[in-house]
C-alpha cells in the first residue's frame, strides 16, 4: 500500500457500513480519502474519530442517483484535495418490494444507485486519471447476488443490478485493455454482511437461525488486498463469503 500513500481515494456510500469501514482503512494507510454520501454528518463524525491517523477523511454531500451531484463531487475533489487515484464504488441499495406487485420508483432507485451512479462515477474517475497520467484503480463493491440469485424474499431487481455490475467490470476491463491503459478494475463480491442496510430495507432474516455473516471490516480488508497487489497483477473478481455461507 506504500505507493498509494498521500494519494487521493474516493469512496461512495461512505456514511455507514462497508463504505465507512473502507474509508477508515484507507485513512489508516495514509491516503487522502473523500467520502461521498447524503448523510454527510456521519462522514464528518468518522473523520473526527480518525484524526491523528496518517491520512485524512473529507466529506462531500452527494446523492448518487443525481448526475449533477456526482459531477460536482469529482470537481470539488480535484480542486480541493487532488486528482483521484482510487475510486471505490461502494454505494448500493436494496429496496423492500417485489417483482409481482413491485414499486416502480423503488426499482428505478435501485438501478440509478447501483448501476448508473456507479457508471457515472467510474467515467469521471477515468477522465481524471487519464488527464493526470495516473495508473489508478477502480473497485466495484459487488455481491454474490451478482453471480447467482439468493433464495431470499424482497430482493426484486437487486440481483439484476449486481449482475450488471459483474458485466460492467468485464466490459471496462476490455475497454481499458483496448486503449492500452494501465488503470485497474476489480470487483469484490461479498456474501452476507451484517450492516444496517438489512434493517433499513426490511430484509427478512429468520432470527431463530444462526446465519454466518461477514463484518464490514472483512470487506474493507479485501479492498486493501486488491489495492496492494503489484502493478502487473489485477484481481478481476474476488468473492468472499463467511464460513458456512448459506446463500
Amino acid at each position: 500500500m506504500d505507493r498509494w500513500r498521500n494519494k487521493v481515494a474516493i469512496v461512495t456510500g461512505a456514511s455507514a457500513g462497508i463504505g465507512a469501514a473502507i474509508a477508515a482503512k484507507l485513512v489508516e494507510e495514509g491516503l487522502q480519502v473523500v467520502g461521498l454520501a447524503r448523510r454527510v454528518d456521519r462522514i464528518e463524525a468518522l473523520s473526527k474519530q480518525l484524526s491523528g491517523k496518517s491520512g485524512k477523511l473529507y466529506a462531500y454531500k452527494t446523492d448518487m442517483t443525481k448526475e449533477d451531484d456526482i459531477l460536482n463531487a469529482f470537481k470539488w475533489v480535484t480542486d480541493h484535495v487532488g486528482p483521484v487515484s482510487i475510486l471505490i464504488n461502494n454505494a448500493g441499495i436494496v429496496q423492500p418490494t417485489d417483482l409481482m406487485n413491485g414499486d416502480t420508483d423503488k426499482w428505478r432507485k435501485t438501478f440509478d444507485t447501483n448501476v448508473l451512479g456507479l457508471c457515472i462515477a467510474t467515467r469521471e474517475a477515468i477522465k481524471i486519471m487519464q488527464t493526470n497520467n495516473i495508473d489508478g484503480h477502480i473497485v466495484h463493491i459487488n455481491s454474490v447476488a451478482g453471480h447467482k440469485i439468493p433464495n431470499a424474499p424482497n430482493l426484486n431487481v437487486y440481483p439484476a443490478s449486481k449482475h450488471a455490475v459483474t458485466a460492467l467490470t468485464e466490459t471496462l476491463r476490455l475497454d481499458l485493455i483496448r486503449i492500452g491503459s494501465k488503470i485497474k478494475i476489480s470487483s469484490i463480491s461479498p456474501g452476507f454482511v451484517t450492516t444496517e442496510i438489512i434493517e433499513a430495507n426490511n430484509i427478512q432474516i429468520d432470527k431463530n437461525r444462526s446465519i454466518p455473516a461477514l463484518d464490514a471490516v472483512d470487506v474493507a480488508n479485501a479492498v486493501l488486498y486488491v489495492l496492494s497487489t503489484p502493478p502487473n497483477v489485477q484481481v478481476h473478481e474476488l468473492i468472499i463469503k463467511p464460513l458456512g455461507e448459506i446463500f
